[in-house]
């Protein structure tokens, strides 16, 4: 969430800026424009990818450890990186803090929130329409013109979509991903590779029998091919029942294909990702898509096991799914870490038949320890410990569990080495939905993310005394606000998650989630605009009782309810918090003597609230409620205070 992080940091202090420096909003195009260049021109200055130096957190074989100079190279890149965003938003912030001091506080707010629905709509349509980065800046850059009409701000424009729309190539995009299409000649059969955010994700394979005996491939091809072949149909040759299956990370359909190949009469694959799927329709060599037997669904898997619990399986297959995309700019987590939880494999499970299996297929590239971290989800949640298999394809391993139904002489007859969990399996930390952080590499310090998360509270700090210094003596820095700020982002961040686990992670749902916030906030402040609370203290306890709420009350507890019934109870406890937070936080900034400083450090305090987000990876996502509620005893204790110092002015003899 670093780039969350610096678009807060900078508008706290751009809105702080803006009633004495409106001029920086000049500067705002400019500085994009050299964001845009170096970002724009990645390939060219070999920044694509650099190496990720902390072993804590396993980022697809990225992480390394590395000599101190290049360590310090990597975290110096990022934190520039993180300077001009932050360049850009102080200086964008400038136009609201300049237009903050035209209106009443209320009025501003209320603009303000409108304009945010607005943005979320806006980018939620350019999100369906697959649209490309040129149109993204068109959206949010155009606007800027309006507020700056010099020839250095239209020739920015210009260039910024010159290089947005360079770094393009012949990537094709979709809600999630950027996506890049590829023949690799040096791979057996020439698939074609399919790439997302630059990185390799999948190849489509063609394992049809006609192709593998084909004059045209190798004999050593032909072997890898084989083994390829017959790697993808060992989770549909397990089981005697061949009617149904289902195949979640489905892709562009090498599972598919495998289940129709081994007779299934009924397939049941689920993607995420519809451009993913498309690609796989139109480009797979052995169509899988386009036998009437399979049925594609845009889902997210683990929506897919709460809303369909009715339905039956003689096969679970997990593909090889990762999803190399964040799940919300408001967390660290990625889309398919609540695939792989235990409570997500206890979903599935439910799905299988008896007589049925559950497969799951992952890279273990990144060490022993998330194969282990696997095997004991599986078991924990199957309540048997699944075999393991070394597969031919991705540093890949199979784990295979049947419900009433032995595999061990099926799978001696498997053309692949059986392995062994080590001996730490028993005491390796399982992912659940509470700590769904499957990718943590167990017993290493995170130096990175230390010195990371340190230099960017150190720019802030530093960029916080520049603005605030001379006015923190009078009082213009909000103490209550900038607490809540951390508070909010806190439980904004808790809401997104809570809910994707009620109806999925799609780009839909958190485009939906945000919006809701928003609109929650801007009801909040027209509440506070016709009622004028004079007391904040009884909306403070409400605020705590429907943390405390949220705390107890687990979106698992919700599951069991029809879509809904999630949708009302789990909607309700989302904006209930929300609501109340927002009542306080409008009360309070419609008393501000100071309107532009209030918001920026409100803004301020949400840089801090997405550096504790963090702390989630070691205490779990619910306390992140009880995290919130203390920072909103500590912003309630300043107002009490404030309140006191100024009742003692008032009576004190004139």
């Amino acid at each position: 969430n670093l780039t969350l992080i610096a678009a807060f940091l900078g508008m706290g202090l751009g809105v702080a800026l803006g009633e004495k420096r409106p001029n920086l909003q000049h500067w705002t195009l400019p500085t994009l424009l050299v964001l845009s260049a170096i970002l724009g021109c990645s390939e060219e200055l070999r920044i694509v990818h650099i190496r990720f130096p902390d072993m804590s957190l396993s980022l697809w074989g990225g992480e390394t450890w590395l000599n101190a100079k290049t360590f310090a190279g990597s975290v110096s890149l990022v934190l520039l990186l993180f300077a001009l965003v932050l360049a850009v938003f102080i200086c964008a912030g400038a136009i609201v803090g300049d237009l903050f001091t035209r209106l009443p506080p209320l009025r501003s707010y209320s603009a303000d929130l409108i304009g945010s629905f607005l943005g979320v709509v806006a980018m939620t349509v350019a999100s369906a329409a697959g649209t490309r980065p040129p149109i993204w800046f068109i959206i949010a850059a155009a606007p800027l013109l309006y507020f700056s009409r010099r020839i250095l701000s239209v020739v920015s424009f210009i260039g910024i979509l010159l290089f947005s729309w360079h770094s393009i190539g012949a990537a094709k995009y979709s809600p999630y991903y950027r996506i890049d299409i590829t023949r690799d000649m040096t791979f057996p059969g020439a698939p074609v590779e399919v790439s997302v955010n630059r990185d390799f994700h999948q190849m489509m394979h063609d394992l049809s029998l006609r192709h593998i005996q084909s004059p045209q491939v190798s004999p050593g091809d032909q072997a890898v091919l084989r083994q390829f072949a017959a790697g993808y149909r060992i989770p549909f040759v397990l089981t005697p029942r061949r009617d149904a299956a289902l195949v979640v990370g489905a892709g562009t359909g090498n599972d598919v294909a495998a289940a129709l190949k081994s007779g299934f009469r009924h397939v049941v694959s689920v993607d995420i990702d519809p451009s993913i799927i498309n690609i796989g329709k139109t480009g797979h060599p052995e169509h899988p898509y386009s036998d009437p037997r399979a049925v594609t669904v845009v889902n997210d898997a683990r929506a897919y096991f709460e809303q369909n619990a009715d339905k039956q399986f003689d096969v679970v297959c997990f593909g090889l799914l990762d999803s190399h995309a964040m799940f919300s700019a408001m967390s660290s987590l990625r889309l398919e870490n609540y695939v792989y939880t235990v409570d997500s494999i206890r979903s599935a499970w439910k799905l299988v038949k008896p007589g049925g299996v559950l497969t799951v297929s992952f890279s273990v590239i990144a060490g022993q320890w998330i194969s282990d971290r696997l095997y004991a989800t599986i078991w924990d949640a199957t309540g048997v410990p699944p075999i393991m298999l070394a597969m031919p394809m991705h540093f890949a391993e199979m784990f295979v569990v049947g419900k009433q139904i032995s595999l061990v002489g099926v799978l001696e007859r498997s053309p692949f080495p059986t392995l062994a969990p080590s001996e730490n399996v028993t005491s390796i930390r399982v992912p659940t939905d509470d700590w769904p952080f499957l990718y943590i590499r167990p017993g290493i310090f995170p130096t990175a993310y230390v010195v990371v998360i340190g230099g960017l509270l150190l720019i802030g700090a530093i960029c916080a005394l520049a603005v605030f210094g001379r006015d923190l003596a009078a009082g213009e820095f909000d103490g209550p606000l900038f607490l809540m700020g951390a508070a909010f982002l806190l439980i904004e961040t808790r809401g997104i998650v809570d809910l994707s686990l009620l109806f999925g992670s799609t780009w839909i749902v958190n485009s939906c989630v945000i919006a809701g916030i928003l609109l929650m906030a801007y009801l909040a402040n027209l509440y506070v605009s016709k009622r004028r609370p004079e007391r904040v203290l009884p909306y403070f306890a409400l605020l705590w009782a429907t943390l405390l709420l949220n705390y107890f009350v687990r979106p698992s507890v919700l599951l069991d309810l029809t879509l809904l019934g999630r949708g009302a109870i789990g909607g309700l406890l989302n904006a209930l918090p929300v609501f109340f937070a927002g009542i306080i936080f409008s009360t309070i900034f419609s008393r501000s003597e100071h309107p532009s400083a209030s918001f920026g450090s409100n803004l301020l305090g949400a840089v801090v609230g997405g550096c504790l987000e963090y702390i989630s990876m070691v205490i779990g996502l619910r306390s992140l409620s009880l995290v919130a509620l203390i920072l909103y005893l500590g912003a309630l204790f300043l107002v009490q205070r404030r309140t006191s110092v100024v009742e003692a002015a008032l009576q004190a003899p004139q």
